[in-house]
């Protein structure tokens, strides 16, 4: 299925099989990515999250929900099974995979967290932040969040 045209400031992304479509607005033009093994287990490797100002979504039938934390909700299509979204609940605030937005190929790694945690085999070339468990954990709690 080929992506529809993006407007000014958005990217246009979808599920593998179509149903769920995502239109990202004033996306971030970098990807964080989480080497945490619960992400490595719900994707297969390491998540690769695109987040943006705000966002549309169409095909909400087509999306499954499950809440793999006390403080994280995680989305698929219930059809195709892509992973969609990351959403962290203190804040509401989503995050969705990178590789459902193919304008999103040539961004770069903004930074690791949970890097302790990376499979050999998922370990990324390239300087950028790479944040440990620890560090990853602290920095949410500083700046407010209560993780459990």
């Amino acid at each position: 299925m080929a992506e529809a045209a993006s407007g000014p400031g958005e990217i246009n992304g979808h599920c593998l099989c179509g149903a769920v479509e995502i239109t990202l607005r004033n996306p971030k033009p970098q990807v964080e990515v989480c080497q945490c093994a619960m992400c490595r287990r719900w994707g297969g490797a390491f998540y690769s999250a695109l987040s943006g100002e705000s966002f549309a979504i169409t095909g909400d039938d087509s999306i499954s929900t499950y809440r793999s934390s006390d403080w994280a909700e995680r989305a698929f299509c219930k059809h195709c099974g892509s992973s969609l979204w990351y959403k962290f609940l203190p804040t509401g605030n989503r995050s969705f995979l990178a590789g459902l937005f193919s304008a999103a190929d040539n961004y770069p790694v903004e930074r690791e967290i949970f890097a302790d945690e990376a499979a050999a085999w998922t370990e990324l070339p390239g300087e950028h932040a790479r944040l440990s468990s620890a560090e990853t954990i602290a920095e949410a709690k500083d700046a407010g969040y209560d993780l459990g």
